[in-house]
């Protein structure tokens, strides 16, 4: 790949905070960025040279936005794929449109990770409610129904902890969606890697973060995770190397895993830079939006070290962002804002890092 000169303009679909962190990123290297998202403005807005509103699956609009930029980059994987394969046809699409479709639908994703040799939990596909019962005498209890697609933050689950919660899980999803049951993997730690990919194939890793989560909501991501995860990094290691070959992936992608009793469980891929290495951008040499930026315009991948000896990012939930003043005061914490005007119960407004030596 050439890389691009700064002053290139990229085009990135979402505008939500990740986008606004990426257009932040983008700036650093000399690079403009224009947004294309359904909603009038958002977080992105405020940081970002043009923002172009336009529906997702509008093929149209999505190839006249390309128009005005050298490379595409989305935000999040909850967009239809057909759209912009005309986009892609014209204008180089990084990440490809194969993680973008493996990465949104949970089945598929499974599929492949077990193909690139990954672990996961046992799993069934649900598209009626006698599915879910003969589903439920294959995976057992506890275990959680999922939408197939279109799921994140805890949206479109429910857990069966007995078998007769399975009417309550049925209404509360289906029918219609395409679902599917997964069982409950009992495990010490959650844990996630946050890799970076160039055109050429060179990969670079960062430091895992053990994450903690909330009502199905990211809390809280600690750098050095604890030991029972490092034992297992090398075989997830390993296997995102597979993943990433076999998509020909380049940018920053995610892979969640459970450090289960014999070894990693693959939980979940994101096409994407992640929640989980937003501590990368105070608490590592190159943030993962930087990496994703220099991975798509063809520069050389910034290393990836960390700095300090212990990171931790805690997520602003809700109303926590109402306490920015006393956090803003507070020695030593990287306070990050998103600019949304209204704090509801499960919405990210923020998040804040704190390194120590």
């Amino acid at each position: 790949m050439k890389p691009l000169p700064p002053g290139s303009t990229i085009g990135i679909i979402g505008g939500g905070q990740l986008g606004r962190m990426m257009a932040m990123a983008a700036a650093q290297l000399g690079y403009r960025c224009h947004i294309y998202a359904p909603e009038a403005s958002g977080p992105a807005s405020d940081v970002s040279a043009k923002w172009v509103q336009g529906r997702y699956d509008d093929a149209q609009a999505l190839l006249a936005f390309a128009k005005g930029v050298s490379v595409v980059t989305f935000e999040f994987e909850n967009i239809e794929p057909a759209p912009l394969k005309p986009l892609a046809a014209k204008t180089p699409l990084y990440p490809p449109l194969s993680a973008l479709e493996i990465g949104q639908d949970r089945i598929r994703e499974k599929r492949f990770a077990a193909d690139c040799g990954g672990r996961t939990a046992d799993w069934a596909e649900v598209n009626s409610r006698a599915d879910l019962d003969i589903a439920l005498v294959k995976i057992g209890v506890p275990a959680i129904l999922k939408t197939v697609r279109f799921g994140y933050d805890g949206k479109g689950q429910a857990r069966i902890m007995r078998p007769e919660d399975a009417d309550a899980a049925w209404e509360a999803l289906g029918p219609g969606a395409p679902l599917i049951l997964e069982a409950m993997v009992p495990f010490q730690h959650e844990f996630s890697l946050i890799v970076a990919r160039d055109s050429a194939g060179r990969v670079a890793f960062y430091d895992v973060p053990a994450n903690v989560h909330k009502d199905g909501i990211l809390a809280q991501s600690t750098v050095p995770a604890p030991d029972p995860v490092l034992e297992q990094v090398p075989a997830a290691r390993s296997f995102a190397r597979k993943l990433a070959e076999k998509l020909d992936y380049v940018g920053v992608f995610t892979i969640e895993f459970f450090a289960g009793k014999e070894g990693p469980v693959f939980n979940e891929m994101a096409p994407r830079v992640h929640n989980s290495g937003h501590w990368t951008i105070e608490g590592a040499e190159t943030s993962q939006f930087e990496n994703h930026f220099r991975a798509i315009t063809g520069l050389p991948l910034g290393s990836t070290k960390t700095r300090g000896k212990m990171i931790q990012m805690d997520n602003l939930i809700g109303d926590q962002a109402d306490d920015w003043l006393e956090l803003a005061a507070e020695p030593g914490v990287h306070l990050h804002l998103y600019g949304k005007h209204e704090a509801r119960p499960g919405r990210k407004m923020g998040h804040v890092t704190r390194i120590s030596e």
